[in-house]
Protein backbone atom coordinates (compact mmCIF):
# COMPACT_ATOMS: atom_id res chain seq x y z
CA UNK A 1 0.00 0.00 0.00
CA UNK A 2 2.79 2.43 0.91
CA UNK A 3 4.66 1.56 -2.25
CA UNK A 4 1.59 2.28 -4.33
CA UNK A 5 1.13 5.68 -2.68
CA UNK A 6 4.75 6.66 -3.21
CA UNK A 7 4.70 5.56 -6.83
CA UNK A 8 1.48 7.48 -7.35
CA UNK A 9 3.15 10.67 -6.11
CA UNK A 10 5.62 10.61 -8.97
CA UNK A 11 3.34 12.02 -11.69
CA UNK A 12 1.78 14.44 -9.20
CA UNK A 13 5.15 15.85 -8.17
CA UNK A 14 6.21 16.06 -11.80
CA UNK A 15 2.99 17.90 -12.65
CA UNK A 16 3.54 20.42 -9.84
CA UNK A 17 7.13 20.86 -10.98
CA UNK A 18 5.98 21.64 -14.52
CA UNK A 19 3.40 24.10 -13.22
CA UNK A 20 6.03 25.79 -11.07
CA UNK A 21 8.37 26.04 -14.03
CA UNK A 22 5.65 27.66 -16.16
CA UNK A 23 4.89 30.13 -13.36
CA UNK A 24 8.59 31.06 -13.08
CA UNK A 25 8.83 31.54 -16.84
CA UNK A 26 5.73 33.72 -16.86
CA UNK A 27 7.07 35.72 -13.91
CA UNK A 28 10.36 36.36 -15.72
CA UNK A 29 8.43 37.55 -18.75
CA UNK A 30 5.93 39.75 -16.83
CA UNK A 31 7.05 40.29 -13.20
CA UNK A 32 4.40 42.95 -12.60
CA UNK A 33 1.68 40.28 -12.77
CA UNK A 34 2.88 38.48 -9.64
CA UNK A 35 3.48 41.75 -7.75
CA UNK A 36 -0.01 42.93 -8.58
CA UNK A 37 -1.47 39.55 -7.59
CA UNK A 38 0.17 39.73 -4.15
CA UNK A 39 -1.24 43.23 -3.58
CA UNK A 40 -4.74 42.17 -4.67
CA UNK A 41 -4.69 39.11 -2.37
CA UNK A 42 -3.62 41.23 0.62
CA UNK A 43 -6.36 43.73 -0.15
CA UNK A 44 -9.03 41.04 -0.39
CA UNK A 45 -7.92 38.97 2.60
CA UNK A 46 -6.86 41.67 5.08
CA UNK A 47 -8.08 45.10 3.96
CA UNK A 48 -11.61 44.28 2.87
CA UNK A 49 -12.66 42.76 6.26
CA UNK A 50 -11.56 45.95 8.07
CA UNK A 51 -13.62 48.05 5.68
CA UNK A 52 -16.70 45.82 6.06
CA UNK A 53 -16.54 45.92 9.87
CA UNK A 54 -15.54 49.57 10.11
CA UNK A 55 -17.46 51.20 12.94
CA UNK A 56 -18.53 47.90 14.47
CA UNK A 57 -15.82 47.63 17.12
CA UNK A 58 -16.32 49.23 20.49
CA UNK A 59 -20.08 49.78 20.07
CA UNK A 60 -20.76 48.38 23.52
CA UNK A 61 -23.44 45.92 22.39
CA UNK A 62 -21.89 43.14 24.40
CA UNK A 63 -21.56 40.70 21.56
CA UNK A 64 -17.75 40.52 21.92
CA UNK A 65 -15.86 39.00 24.88
CA UNK A 66 -14.82 41.53 27.44
CA UNK A 67 -11.12 40.93 26.93
CA UNK A 68 -11.39 42.05 23.29
CA UNK A 69 -13.18 45.28 24.19
CA UNK A 70 -10.05 47.34 24.66
CA UNK A 71 -9.78 50.87 23.46
CA UNK A 72 -8.61 51.18 19.86
CA UNK A 73 -8.97 54.48 18.11
CA UNK A 74 -11.79 54.53 15.63
CA UNK A 75 -10.39 56.34 12.60
CA UNK A 76 -12.49 57.82 9.81
CA UNK A 77 -12.98 55.73 6.73
CA UNK A 78 -10.73 58.02 4.69
CA UNK A 79 -7.92 57.61 7.22
CA UNK A 80 -8.32 53.82 7.18
CA UNK A 81 -8.16 53.77 3.42
CA UNK A 82 -5.05 55.97 3.44
CA UNK A 83 -3.29 53.76 5.99
CA UNK A 84 -4.24 50.59 4.13
CA UNK A 85 -2.92 52.08 0.88
CA UNK A 86 0.31 53.08 2.61
CA UNK A 87 0.74 49.55 3.98
CA UNK A 88 -0.18 47.58 0.87
CA UNK A 89 0.74 49.56 -2.24
CA UNK A 90 4.54 49.57 -1.56
CA UNK A 91 4.40 45.80 -2.04
CA UNK A 92 4.23 46.53 -5.77
CA UNK A 93 7.98 47.24 -5.79
CA UNK A 94 8.97 44.84 -2.99
CA UNK A 95 11.21 42.86 -5.40
CA UNK A 96 12.71 45.74 -7.39
CA UNK A 97 13.33 48.01 -4.37
CA UNK A 98 12.88 45.82 -1.27
CA UNK A 99 14.51 48.27 1.15
CA UNK A 100 12.42 51.22 0.00
CA UNK A 101 9.22 49.16 0.18
CA UNK A 102 10.06 47.96 3.70
CA UNK A 103 10.92 51.47 4.87
CA UNK A 104 7.68 52.94 3.49
CA UNK A 105 5.53 50.24 5.09
CA UNK A 106 7.40 50.52 8.40
CA UNK A 107 6.76 54.27 8.55
CA UNK A 108 3.03 53.78 7.96
CA UNK A 109 3.00 50.91 10.48
CA UNK A 110 4.54 53.06 13.22
CA UNK A 111 2.21 55.94 12.38
CA UNK A 112 -0.84 53.68 12.55
CA UNK A 113 0.02 52.21 15.95
CA UNK A 114 1.00 55.62 17.27
CA UNK A 115 -2.58 56.67 16.49
CA UNK A 116 -3.82 53.61 18.37
CA UNK A 117 -5.43 51.94 15.37
CA UNK A 118 -5.27 48.20 14.61
CA UNK A 119 -5.48 46.99 10.98
CA UNK A 120 -5.25 43.54 9.52
CA UNK A 121 -3.20 45.05 6.67
CA UNK A 122 -0.23 45.12 9.08
CA UNK A 123 0.64 41.73 7.63
CA UNK A 124 2.22 43.70 4.75
CA UNK A 125 5.15 44.55 7.06
CA UNK A 126 6.00 40.86 7.44
CA UNK A 127 5.72 40.36 3.68
CA UNK A 128 8.07 43.29 3.17
CA UNK A 129 10.58 41.82 5.65
CA UNK A 130 10.42 38.48 3.82
CA UNK A 131 11.05 40.25 0.49
CA UNK A 132 13.97 42.20 1.97
CA UNK A 133 15.58 38.97 3.21
CA UNK A 134 15.01 37.35 -0.19
CA UNK A 135 15.86 40.14 -2.62
CA UNK A 136 17.66 42.85 -0.65
CA UNK A 137 21.23 43.37 0.50
CA UNK A 138 22.06 41.22 3.51
CA UNK A 139 23.96 44.01 5.23
CA UNK A 140 20.63 45.88 5.50
CA UNK A 141 18.93 43.12 7.48
CA UNK A 142 20.26 44.08 10.95
CA UNK A 143 18.82 47.57 10.49
CA UNK A 144 15.49 46.13 9.36
CA UNK A 145 15.42 43.73 12.31
CA UNK A 146 15.96 46.64 14.70
CA UNK A 147 13.05 48.50 13.15
CA UNK A 148 10.87 45.41 13.41
CA UNK A 149 11.78 44.90 17.07
CA UNK A 150 10.89 48.52 17.87
CA UNK A 151 7.58 48.20 16.04
CA UNK A 152 6.70 44.99 17.85
CA UNK A 153 7.44 46.65 21.22
CA UNK A 154 5.08 49.46 20.24
CA UNK A 155 2.32 46.96 19.44
CA UNK A 156 2.93 45.01 22.65
CA UNK A 157 2.58 48.19 24.71
CA UNK A 158 -0.65 49.11 22.94
CA UNK A 159 -2.30 45.73 23.60
CA UNK A 160 -0.90 45.35 27.12
CA UNK A 161 -4.32 46.03 28.73
CA UNK A 162 -5.56 42.73 27.32
CA UNK A 163 -2.50 40.53 26.64
CA UNK A 164 0.75 40.30 28.55
CA UNK A 165 3.56 42.27 26.99
CA UNK A 166 5.86 39.25 27.07
CA UNK A 167 3.30 36.96 25.49
CA UNK A 168 2.67 39.52 22.76
CA UNK A 169 6.37 40.02 22.15
CA UNK A 170 6.93 36.25 22.00
CA UNK A 171 4.22 35.82 19.39
CA UNK A 172 5.19 38.86 17.29
CA UNK A 173 8.94 38.28 17.40
CA UNK A 174 8.39 34.61 16.51
CA UNK A 175 6.44 35.78 13.47
CA UNK A 176 9.26 38.17 12.57
CA UNK A 177 11.85 35.41 12.87
CA UNK A 178 9.69 33.09 10.77
CA UNK A 179 9.36 35.65 7.96
CA UNK A 180 13.09 36.35 8.10
CA UNK A 181 14.01 32.65 8.15
CA UNK A 182 11.74 31.78 5.22
CA UNK A 183 13.18 34.61 3.15
CA UNK A 184 16.76 33.57 3.90
CA UNK A 185 15.96 29.90 3.24
CA UNK A 186 14.43 30.66 -0.17
CA UNK A 187 17.36 32.96 -0.97
CA UNK A 188 19.86 30.23 -0.08
CA UNK A 189 17.96 27.65 -2.10
CA UNK A 190 17.88 29.90 -5.15
CA UNK A 191 21.59 30.60 -4.82
CA UNK A 192 22.28 26.87 -4.65
CA UNK A 193 20.15 26.22 -7.72
CA UNK A 194 21.87 29.05 -9.59
CA UNK A 195 25.24 27.59 -8.63
CA UNK A 196 24.16 24.15 -9.82
CA UNK A 197 22.92 25.57 -13.13
CA UNK A 198 26.17 27.46 -13.60
CA UNK A 199 28.20 24.36 -12.77
CA UNK A 200 26.11 22.26 -15.18
CA UNK A 201 26.64 24.83 -17.93
CA UNK A 202 30.36 24.92 -17.19
CA UNK A 203 30.60 21.12 -17.23
CA UNK A 204 28.69 21.02 -20.51
CA UNK A 205 31.10 23.56 -22.00
CA UNK A 206 34.09 21.57 -20.73
CA UNK A 207 32.57 18.40 -22.17
CA UNK A 208 32.16 20.05 -25.56
CA UNK A 209 35.73 21.32 -25.39
CA UNK A 210 37.02 17.83 -24.55
CA UNK A 211 35.04 16.40 -27.46
CA UNK A 212 36.45 19.00 -29.84
CA UNK A 213 39.97 18.39 -28.51
CA UNK A 214 39.59 14.63 -28.87
CA UNK A 215 38.23 15.10 -32.39
CA UNK A 216 41.15 17.33 -33.33
CA UNK A 217 43.62 14.84 -31.85
CA UNK A 218 42.00 11.98 -33.75
CA UNK A 219 42.07 13.97 -36.97
CA UNK A 220 45.75 14.73 -36.48
CA UNK A 221 46.46 11.05 -35.82
CA UNK A 222 44.54 9.94 -38.92
CA UNK A 223 46.27 12.66 -40.96
CA UNK A 224 49.67 11.36 -39.85
CA UNK A 225 48.74 7.79 -40.67
CA UNK A 226 47.32 8.75 -44.07
CA UNK A 227 50.37 10.83 -44.90
CA UNK A 228 52.75 8.03 -43.92
CA UNK A 229 50.82 5.44 -45.91
CA UNK A 230 49.91 7.44 -49.00
CA UNK A 231 53.05 9.56 -49.18
CA UNK A 232 55.49 6.68 -48.93
CA UNK A 233 53.72 4.22 -51.19
CA UNK A 234 52.92 6.78 -53.86
CA UNK A 235 56.54 7.94 -53.91
CA UNK A 236 57.65 4.35 -54.42
CA UNK A 237 54.98 3.73 -57.09
CA UNK A 238 55.89 6.91 -59.01
CA UNK A 239 59.60 6.08 -58.93
CA UNK A 240 58.95 2.52 -60.05
CA UNK A 241 56.62 3.71 -62.82
CA UNK A 242 59.30 6.06 -64.13
CA UNK A 243 61.83 3.26 -64.00
CA UNK A 244 59.38 0.91 -65.71
CA UNK A 245 58.94 3.28 -68.64
CA UNK A 246 62.69 3.31 -69.17
CA UNK A 247 63.05 -0.45 -68.66
CA UNK A 248 60.33 -1.28 -71.20
CA UNK A 249 62.58 -0.18 -74.04
CA UNK A 250 65.90 -1.54 -72.73
CA UNK A 251 64.98 -4.61 -70.63
CA UNK A 252 61.38 -5.81 -71.07
CA UNK A 253 61.79 -8.50 -68.40
CA UNK A 254 62.82 -5.79 -65.93
CA UNK A 255 59.71 -3.81 -66.82
CA UNK A 256 57.52 -6.79 -65.93
CA UNK A 257 59.25 -7.06 -62.56
CA UNK A 258 58.70 -3.35 -61.94
CA UNK A 259 55.00 -3.69 -62.69
CA UNK A 260 54.72 -6.58 -60.23
CA UNK A 261 56.39 -4.49 -57.52
CA UNK A 262 54.03 -1.59 -58.30
CA UNK A 263 51.05 -3.93 -57.88
CA UNK A 264 52.38 -5.29 -54.57
CA UNK A 265 53.03 -1.77 -53.30
CA UNK A 266 49.56 -0.61 -54.32
CA UNK A 267 47.90 -3.58 -52.61
CA UNK A 268 49.92 -2.94 -49.46
CA UNK A 269 48.90 0.71 -49.45
CA UNK A 270 45.26 -0.20 -50.08
CA UNK A 271 45.28 -2.67 -47.20
CA UNK A 272 46.73 -0.11 -44.81
CA UNK A 273 44.21 2.50 -45.94
CA UNK A 274 41.35 0.06 -45.35
CA UNK A 275 42.70 -0.63 -41.89
CA UNK A 276 42.85 3.08 -40.99
CA UNK A 277 39.52 4.01 -42.53
CA UNK A 278 37.76 0.86 -41.35
CA UNK A 279 38.08 2.02 -37.74
CA UNK A 280 36.20 5.22 -38.61
CA UNK A 281 33.46 3.65 -40.72
CA UNK A 282 30.05 3.21 -39.14
CA UNK A 283 27.16 1.11 -40.27
CA UNK A 284 24.00 2.71 -41.61
CA UNK A 285 22.11 1.87 -38.39
CA UNK A 286 24.66 3.71 -36.28
CA UNK A 287 26.41 0.59 -34.97
CA UNK A 288 30.14 0.56 -35.45
CA UNK A 289 31.36 -2.12 -37.79
CA UNK A 290 34.17 -4.46 -36.80
CA UNK A 291 36.82 -3.87 -39.46
CA UNK A 292 39.31 -6.53 -40.35
CA UNK A 293 42.40 -5.20 -38.64
CA UNK A 294 45.97 -6.23 -39.27
CA UNK A 295 48.76 -5.56 -36.77
CA UNK A 296 50.44 -2.19 -36.95
CA UNK A 297 53.88 -2.35 -38.55
CA UNK A 298 56.88 -2.71 -36.24
CA UNK A 299 60.64 -3.17 -36.36
CA UNK A 300 60.25 -6.56 -37.99
CA UNK A 301 58.63 -4.83 -40.98
CA UNK A 302 61.49 -2.37 -41.55
CA UNK A 303 63.41 -4.97 -43.54
CA UNK A 304 60.49 -5.45 -45.94
CA UNK A 305 60.16 -1.67 -46.13
CA UNK A 306 63.80 -1.44 -47.13
CA UNK A 307 63.30 -4.16 -49.77
CA UNK A 308 60.36 -2.22 -51.14
CA UNK A 309 62.38 0.98 -51.38
CA UNK A 310 65.39 -0.87 -52.83
CA UNK A 311 63.20 -1.94 -55.70
CA UNK A 312 62.66 1.77 -56.42
CA UNK A 313 66.40 2.32 -56.80
CA UNK A 314 67.79 3.18 -53.37
CA UNK A 315 70.75 1.25 -51.92
CA UNK A 316 70.06 0.73 -48.24
CA UNK A 317 72.30 -0.68 -45.51
CA UNK A 318 70.24 -1.47 -42.44
CA UNK A 319 71.51 -2.53 -39.02
CA UNK A 320 70.19 -2.74 -35.48
CA UNK A 321 72.05 -2.69 -32.16
CA UNK A 322 70.62 -3.80 -28.83
CA UNK A 323 67.40 -5.58 -27.84
CA UNK A 324 65.12 -3.97 -30.37
CA UNK A 325 62.60 -6.82 -30.27
CA UNK A 326 61.83 -6.05 -26.61
CA UNK A 327 60.31 -2.66 -27.48
CA UNK A 328 56.56 -2.30 -27.08
CA UNK A 329 54.28 -2.06 -30.12
CA UNK A 330 53.74 1.70 -29.78
CA UNK A 331 57.47 2.38 -29.76
CA UNK A 332 58.04 0.04 -32.71
CA UNK A 333 55.32 1.80 -34.73
CA UNK A 334 56.96 5.17 -34.00
CA UNK A 335 60.35 3.87 -35.18
CA UNK A 336 58.79 2.37 -38.32
CA UNK A 337 56.97 5.61 -39.24
CA UNK A 338 60.07 7.75 -38.70
CA UNK A 339 62.13 5.43 -40.92
CA UNK A 340 59.38 5.29 -43.53
CA UNK A 341 59.09 9.08 -43.72
CA UNK A 342 62.87 9.55 -43.92
CA UNK A 343 63.23 6.98 -46.73
CA UNK A 344 60.29 8.55 -48.59
CA UNK A 345 61.96 11.96 -48.43
CA UNK A 346 65.23 10.48 -49.64
CA UNK A 347 63.49 8.79 -52.55
CA UNK A 348 61.62 11.98 -53.39
CA UNK A 349 64.51 14.47 -53.13
CA UNK A 350 67.67 12.42 -53.80
CA UNK A 351 66.32 10.00 -56.39
CA UNK A 352 67.31 6.51 -57.44
CA UNK A 353 70.91 5.37 -57.04
CA UNK A 354 71.30 7.07 -53.66
CA UNK A 355 73.02 5.11 -50.90
CA UNK A 356 71.32 5.16 -47.52
CA UNK A 357 72.69 4.05 -44.15
CA UNK A 358 69.98 3.20 -41.61
CA UNK A 359 70.67 2.29 -37.99
CA UNK A 360 68.42 1.66 -34.97
CA UNK A 361 70.38 1.54 -31.71
CA UNK A 362 69.03 0.72 -28.24
CA UNK A 363 71.28 1.79 -25.37
CA UNK A 364 70.08 1.65 -21.77
CA UNK A 365 67.01 3.94 -21.68
CA UNK A 366 67.61 5.59 -25.02
CA UNK A 367 66.78 4.63 -28.60
CA UNK A 368 68.57 6.36 -31.46
CA UNK A 369 67.53 6.30 -35.12
CA UNK A 370 69.87 7.61 -37.81
CA UNK A 371 69.11 7.74 -41.54
CA UNK A 372 71.81 9.25 -43.72
CA UNK A 373 71.96 9.42 -47.52
CA UNK A 374 74.76 10.50 -49.85
CA UNK A 375 72.50 12.42 -52.18
CA UNK A 376 73.98 14.54 -54.94
CA UNK A 377 75.63 17.87 -54.18
CA UNK A 378 73.06 20.49 -53.37
CA UNK A 379 70.51 17.85 -52.35
CA UNK A 380 67.96 20.17 -50.65
CA UNK A 381 66.20 17.64 -48.47
CA UNK A 382 62.76 18.43 -47.06
CA UNK A 383 63.71 21.56 -45.14
CA UNK A 384 61.66 23.76 -47.46
CA UNK A 385 58.68 21.42 -47.30
CA UNK A 386 58.16 21.06 -43.60
CA UNK A 387 54.59 19.83 -43.81
CA UNK A 388 52.98 16.73 -42.33
CA UNK A 389 56.14 14.67 -42.80
CA UNK A 390 58.73 16.25 -40.53
CA UNK A 391 56.05 17.62 -38.21
CA UNK A 392 54.51 14.14 -37.95
CA UNK A 393 57.90 12.62 -37.09
CA UNK A 394 58.43 15.16 -34.33
CA UNK A 395 54.93 14.63 -32.95
CA UNK A 396 55.42 10.88 -32.82
CA UNK A 397 58.81 11.26 -31.13
CA UNK A 398 57.38 13.74 -28.62
CA UNK A 399 54.95 11.06 -27.39
CA UNK A 400 58.00 9.21 -26.06
CA UNK A 401 59.87 12.24 -24.81
CA UNK A 402 62.06 12.30 -27.92
CA UNK A 403 63.29 14.70 -30.56
CA UNK A 404 63.88 14.63 -34.32
CA UNK A 405 66.59 16.63 -36.11
CA UNK A 406 66.95 16.80 -39.87
CA UNK A 407 69.44 18.69 -42.00
CA UNK A 408 72.32 18.49 -44.48
CA UNK A 409 75.29 16.33 -43.55
CA UNK A 410 78.74 17.90 -43.27
CA UNK A 411 80.15 15.84 -46.16
CA UNK A 412 77.07 16.07 -48.38
CA UNK A 413 73.71 14.41 -48.48
CA UNK A 414 71.03 14.52 -45.83
CA UNK A 415 70.75 13.10 -42.30
CA UNK A 416 67.78 12.49 -40.03
CA UNK A 417 68.44 11.70 -36.36
CA UNK A 418 65.72 10.79 -33.87
CA UNK A 419 66.10 10.05 -30.17
CA UNK A 420 63.40 8.39 -28.05
CA UNK A 421 63.26 7.96 -24.27
CA UNK A 422 62.74 4.36 -23.17
CA UNK A 423 62.24 5.09 -19.48
CA UNK A 424 58.73 4.32 -18.16
CA UNK A 425 57.98 7.97 -17.37
CA UNK A 426 59.25 9.26 -20.67
CA UNK A 427 56.21 8.92 -22.85
CA UNK A 428 52.96 7.11 -23.21
CA UNK A 429 54.27 3.59 -22.67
Amino acid sequence: MITDDVSGMGPLVARFARVGQRVRQADRARPWVLDTTVVVLVLLMFCLPDLLHHGGAGDGDGHEPHRFQFAFTQLPLAAVLALQAGLVLPLLWRRRQPLAAFAAIAVVFVLQWSLGAALRADVALFVALYSLALHGQLRRLPWACGVMAAGMVLVAVRVSPVVSVWDTLFFLLSTVIAALAVGLMVRTRRAQLAGLRERAARLETERDQRIRLATATERARVAREMHDIVGHNLSVIITLADAGVYATDTAPERGKEVLQVIGDTGRTALGELRRVLGVLREAADGARQAPELSPQPGLADIESLCDNVRSAGLEIVYRTVGEVDALDRGMQLTVYRVVQEALTNTLKHAGAGTQVTLSVVVEDERLAIRIRDDGPAGHPGPRNEEGHGLVGMRERAALYGGTVDAGPAADGGWVVEATLDLSPQGGAR
